[in-house]
């Protein structure tokens, strides 16, 4: 049924009262007029560090960008193209592009975070993040809803009468699986395995179906079908580690696993120069002491690549502390992964026969 309007007023220049569709042409008429041809988007974007979550007309260039800062991503600097990084970056995104979700095991400090991130960024899509714990819970992964807003319509059309309305309207908040599954971006989903496995049941029907299902929604709007450019890398340390859980197999089923190991000589050498710009002799010198002590040590307390421009980073403050050795510096770094006094002592001693 068409809307007639039997009783036009205008206010200055403008019609009191228009239909949806009319208002909508109006909106256009205007972006046009002011040079605005770009489609307007509304979203809403919930940002940990900023908990004013307002609604706003944005362009999709936009709503791109308020994503990536709402989930920021860690960059991938001074990432070292070498033939075992390059084969383990090709396998990972043979299987990406094949639409299977890849899942990165290995021991901490291996480089599984930097090479998650590196092939994320050369997809070419925005990348959503989330770090798992303990506490992740479904609607950490989903989103859920936030606050209840209340809108209130005045009409006083006639000037005798007087006509309310009052709606109370329930906001939705989105986080980063459903963007992923909305628009088709990169999930990275790091420490995937601290995550109670019940709270990443919802991950089942993502990477099976194609369907993320909204529990707390209802109708139609209770089920997302996943966008065919959805990518999800997820990273896991071994399971001898502390605070880890065995992922369901019914997941494991639905991803490829690749074990990323530790790198080999030349690759860590090449990462703690390029992180740190020590000189090639010194960091040779680091990293042999730091794989001396890995190839001597338990799976859990292995120190990893980290380790070592650690000590290099330590290595360049040196200068303003003539007290510490490098020794000492050795000694710092690997005591933070030992179980006990007796633990610590046999390390020490393993440094003091390594550096001499």
């Amino acid at each position: 049924m068409q809307h007639v309007e039997t009783h036009p007023r205008r206010v200055r220049g403008e019609a009191v009262h228009m239909t949806a569709s009319e208002k909508r042409a109006s909106e256009i008429s205007h972006d046009s007029a002011m040079g605005r041809n770009e489609p307007q988007i509304q979203v809403r974007i919930k940002s940990p560090a900023n908990m004013d979550c307002s609604y706003e007309l944005i362009s999709e260039d936009a709503r791109h960008k308020a994503i990536e800062e709402a989930f920021l991503t860690p960059e991938s600097s001074h990432f070292i193209s070498t033939p075992e990084v390059i084969e383990m970056e090709s396998r990972l995104a043979l299987w990406l592009e094949a639409g299977y979700p890849v899942h990165l095991i290995g021991p901490t400090g291996c480089g599984k975070t930097s090479l998650a991130v590196h092939v994320a960024k050369e997809l070419g899509r925005p990348v959503v993040w989330i770090n798992g714990d303990e506490a992740i819970s479904t609607s950490d992964l989903i989103g859920g809803y936030s606050q209840m807003q209340n809108e209130s319509v005045r009409d006083n059309y006639i000037h005798n009468v007087f006509k309310t309305k009052d709606t109370m309207k329930i906001e939705w908040v989105d986080n980063p699986l459903s963007l992923a599954c909305k628009y088709g971006y990169t999930l990275i989903y790091n420490e995937f395995s601290r995550t109670k496995p019940a709270s990443n049941n919802i991950l089942l029907s993502v990477f099976e179906e194609g369907i993320l299902e909204l529990p707390t929604k209802f109708g139609e709007d209770r089920y997302i079908k996943v966008h065919p450019d959805f990518k999800a890398i997820l990273t896991s340390n071994s399971i001898e580690y502390a605070g880890i859980h065995r992922p369901q197999d019914a997941l494991l089923d639905r991803m490829v696993g690749i074990y990323a190991d530790y790198y080999g000589y030349e690759t860590e050498v090449r990462i703690v120069v390029e992180h740190t710009g020590i000189t090639l002799d010194k960091a040779e010198k680091i990293v042999n002491v730091v794989r001396s002590i890995r190839d001597k040590s338990s799976d859990a307390q292995k120190p990893g690549t980290r380790a070592c421009i650690m000590i290099a980073k330590g290595m360049a403050a040196l200068k303003d502390h003539q007290n510490i050795d490098f020794k000492q510096l050795c000694i710092d770094v690997i005591a933070s992964k030992t179980s006990s006094p007796a633990d610590m002592e046999e390390k020490k001693k393993l440094v003091l026969d390594l550096v001499g």
